[in-house]
């Protein structure tokens, strides 16, 4: 039941901030409206830009990573993207595999 809650308030805090760009969650922000949504403290901004080398991450990865970010501070409520939901987000992607 706590998950259930904690999900329906995320959803709550999303249905706000987007009232006004036609989008109702962080996986359908795009362009400007995610950027001005789910842009990273400097911390997380550093490491997400390091992991995008390093995981070769293409514009598309970088942008999920962004919305899978925005979404784990919404579910910890969280006023902004920090490093720490930057990480968590980082740690859901799939590792390719090593030849």
């Amino acid at each position: 039941m706590e998950v259930a809650a904690r999900v329906a308030r995320a959803r709550a805090v999303q249905t706000a901030r987007y009232a006004d760009d036609g989008v109702r969650t962080n996986a359908e922000a795009y362009g400007a409206v995610l950027d001005r949504a789910a842009t990273p403290d400097e911390p997380g901004r550093r490491l997400l830009a390091q992991a995008a080398e390093a995981m070769r991450l293409s514009a598309r990865g970088y942008h999920r990573v962004l919305k899978v970010a925005r979404t784990v501070a919404d579910l910890a409520g969280a006023d902004g993207v920090r490093r720490v939901h930057v990480g968590e987000a980082l740690s859901y992607r799939r590792q390719a595999p090593r030849s």
